[in-house]
């Protein structure tokens, strides 16, 4: 009997990790080929922390279980090691997200980030603290698990990853007086401050509407209803021409069309005639910088 409720304890604690596991999957890789000297162990602690703490920690009130974690990818490239503990890089996030009744991982996000500059202590937890600025690398990883988190919500619902987005905020808000780069308007267009800044200002909502038609009205009926998926995915990046007018240099529009450029040459090349023409109509508008590839739609016949 005693054996049984023991089985019985075992199996109930499995299912319970099943419904309540952590919402990342996250694949850490940290490389420091441009670091001289011989002691090498410190980046691979840093790589093993960092997994830990962006796979381990619980960052939503959600429950996920295994097969719906969110996978998603963080690579820093070491370039500088200032002292013993302050290390200077970059910082590439990405994410995929499933696309229903398919195998098809769509590219969702891919950003770098040149303002890496952060302190590590090897053997040393990381610790984040939501109300203060104590520790500039979880500052940047807990800032960058909500983006993934408001990306990934926004992608399965209409403004689902609000309260993400507006966690990240909170964490630019309380960096204002840090030392690193990154955090503040003046340093650039393209930084941690303005991206979140895109996502929280309502002018430029017609982006997070276009990231939700694009995946979940659009990409995900394809499987069943390929021309119906796409001609709501043509019709959602109106969407997008809209926030290029408003301002034509805003991150957002950056980000998604880092992530998405080759997805829509490789959607739309087998579009009808007219569909490629009015999407060609506001790709070379929005994103000139890769006219030459959208060439590519209009080259591909269909028979």
């Amino acid at each position: 009997m005693l054996m049984r409720l023991t089985f019985l304890s075992i199996f109930l604690l499995c299912m319970l990790s099943e419904l309540s596991g952590q919402e990342l999957q996250c694949n850490v890789a940290v490389s420091s080929a441009r670091i001289e000297g011989t002691y090498k162990e410190i980046f691979q602690s840093m790589r093993n922390d960092i997994s830990e703490f962006m796979n381990n920690r619980k960052w939503t009130d959600n429950q996920f279980a295994v097969d719906e974690r969110i996978v998603c990818t963080i690579f820093i490239q070491v370039t500088d090691q200032i002292g013993a503990d302050e290390f200077k890089g970059s910082i590439q996030v990405q994410l995929n997200r499933p696309v229903f009744n398919s195998s098809y991982q769509t590219p969702v996000l891919n950003i770098k980030d040149n303002d890496f500059d952060v302190r590590y202590v090897e053997f040393q937890p990381l610790e984040f603290s939501e109300t203060s600025n104590t520790n500039s690398l979880t500052n940047v990883l807990a800032y960058y698990a909500n983006i993934i988190l408001g990306f990934d919500y926004d992608t399965f619902s209409l403004m689902g990853g609000t309260p993400f987005f507006q966690k990240a905020r909170d964490i630019v808000n309380k960096s204002q007086n840090a030392r690193e780069k990154g955090w503040r308007a003046f340093e650039g267009n393209f930084n941690r401050f303005w991206l979140v800044d895109n996502l929280s200002n309502k002018a430029y909502s017609p982006f997070r509407e276009l990231m939700y038609r694009y995946h979940r009205l659009g990409l995900d009926v394809m499987a069943e209803k390929p021309d119906i998926g796409r001609g709501e995915i043509a019709d959602a990046l109106k969407n997008m021409q809209k926030v290029y007018r408003s301002r034509p240099d805003t991150y957002i529009n950056r980000i998604f069309f880092d992530a998405k450029s080759d997805e829509i040459v490789n959607l739309f090349s087998k579009s009808n005639t007219d569909e490629k023409s009015r999407l060609m109509s506001i790709l070379s508008e929005c994103d000139p910088a890769n006219a030459g590839k959208y060439e590519k739609i209009m080259q591909q016949k269909v028979f």
